[in-house]
């Protein structure tokens, strides 16, 4: 599993309680009052005619509606003035400071990797929702391939030499899946090595990419992502976009195949072009301990602002799952059926890509 690497640089909804408030008893005026402490009806008293009433009719009996026969729309009066409705920024304020006493309390759950799923969804979520919705405009597709419960495997491309797939990705999943499933991606050695990006990579769930932390994901129930090309896919030439490159020698099947977990292959189109690597500088790379360090045409001429992604249009296709659950356990075990079942998995998204790519109309539309 050495080889699928990822390098991901990678509310509480505070429900306001709008609940009715019970109906207050009428009672009747004047000094005829029961003892049971009930009103007695007017009608009882000698020659009290029966007054108007909201909601009754001259002759006693239940008004139904309008003189058209629709619904009576509820008055003014029938809401509490006292407490204005519910609106979406009084609950955003609510859930917000909410968040922030328990973060301040520390009452929150971290699992054994580290992920903080409070934190992923509030804050790491939302920040990285606008850059798939409105930049990259991301488009999902076989969002239903992506089982309802249960550990699945997902396999994709790795391009865009910064590793932005990964993060929209993890946002296409969790944001466009029926059950708001959240993506574990596995991360190369250098992501945790870096200040700063290794604390947001725990708290989102990213974890190391060795065959024991995903078998352990996938047992449990996790959906986790794995790009197999690694530091070959995401910085190889603006020349070879699109190509894949080696899967390695098929680690992901061998996890999926002992966890019985579905593999999913998945297709990304759009994150070839937003930092078009024109030039590696290996001599600085190696300096920085940089597996490359790309060259664009803004980037490193145009300082910070050559380090903005082009705004491309992006699909995000997941294929039909392969099922793994039908092998031996010693399945695991067989490097030819392990090759079989990578090549398939790369052909599969190979073939998807390229379907993608004729069918769309422009790099940016």
């Amino acid at each position: 599993m050495a080889d699928a690497k990822v390098i991901p640089f990678d509310d509480d909804r505070s429900r306001s309680g709008g609940g009715a408030r019970p109906a207050r008893r009428r009672t009747g005026t004047g000094g005829s009052g029961r003892g049971d402490g009930s009103a007695a009806p007017v009608s009882a008293l000698p020659g009290a005619q029966v007054p108007e009433q909201p909601g009754l009719l001259s002759d006693g009996s239940p008004e139904t509606g309008e003189a058209d026969g629709g619904p009576r729309e509820p008055g003014p009066d029938a809401v509490d003035a006292g407490r204005p409705p519910a609106g979406g920024w009084e609950r955003r304020i609510a859930g917000g400071l909410a968040f922030l006493r328990r973060r301040v309390t520390g009452d929150y759950d971290v699992d054994e990797f580290g992920y903080d799923r409070e934190l992923t969804d509030q804050v790491l979520m939302s920040a990285l929702r606008p850059l798939a919705d409105k930049y990259f405009r991301v488009e999902v597709k076989g969002i239903e391939n992506i089982p309802s419960d249960g550990g699945a495997l997902i396999v994709a491309n790795h391009s865009g030499t910064l590793p932005l797939d990964g993060l929209m990705l993890q946002v296409a999943v969790h944001d466009n899946h029926p059950a708001e499933r959240h993506l574990r991606l596995l991360a190369a050695d250098l992501v945790f090595h870096l200040p700063v990006v290794n604390e947001l990579a725990r708290k989102a769930g990213h974890t190391l990419a060795c065959a024991e932390d995903a078998q352990r994901l996938l047992e449990t129930g996790e959906i986790v992502g794995v790009m197999p090309e690694g530091f070959k896919g995401i910085g190889k030439p603006f020349g070879e976009r699109y190509k894949l490159q080696r899967f390695g020698r098929g680690g992901f099947v061998s996890t999926a195949l002992r966890a019985g977990a579905p593999i999913v292959p998945c297709s990304i189109v759009g994150a070839e072009e937003i930092y078009p690597m024109i030039g590696n500088a290996k001599t600085l790379a190696r300096l920085l301990g940089f597996p490359y360090f790309p060259i664009t045409p803004t980037f490193p001429w145009l300082g910070p602002l050559g380090a903005l992604p082009l705004p491309t249009k992006w699909t995000i296709q997941f294929g039909e799952p392969i099922p793994t659950d039908g092998y031996p356990p010693e399945a695991a075990e067989d490097p030819m059926l392990m090759f079989n079942l990578t090549d398939q998995v790369r052909e599969q998204i190979q073939h998807t890509l390229y379907k993608l790519l004729v069918q769309r109309r422009s790099v940016f539309f």
